[in-house]
């Protein structure tokens, strides 16, 4: 599962994958920025099929966090 969020996350941010690990901050390692996690988030939500409550959103700080909503 965390290669599929790293793959995710690469096709909105322009980062090598091997930069990314499951600590790395999404604004600040990655560089993404609001409309980069919303592509993101939405991605998500498509590919798992879920729906992610904006309350949720703010406190996804790292690659590890998407991970850790998606495993509960």
């Amino acid at each position: 599962m965390l290669q599929e969020i790293i793959d995710i996350i690469c096709e909105y941010v322009e980062i090598d994958p091997a930069d990314v690990k499951p600590e790395s901050s999404l604004r600040n390692d990655i560089g993404a920025t609001s409309f980069d996690l919303m592509n993101v988030a939405v991605a998500v939500e498509e590919k798992y099929r879920i729906s992610v409550p904006n309350s949720v959103l703010p406190r996804i700080k790292t690659v590890g966090d998407i991970v850790a909503l998606l495993e509960k």
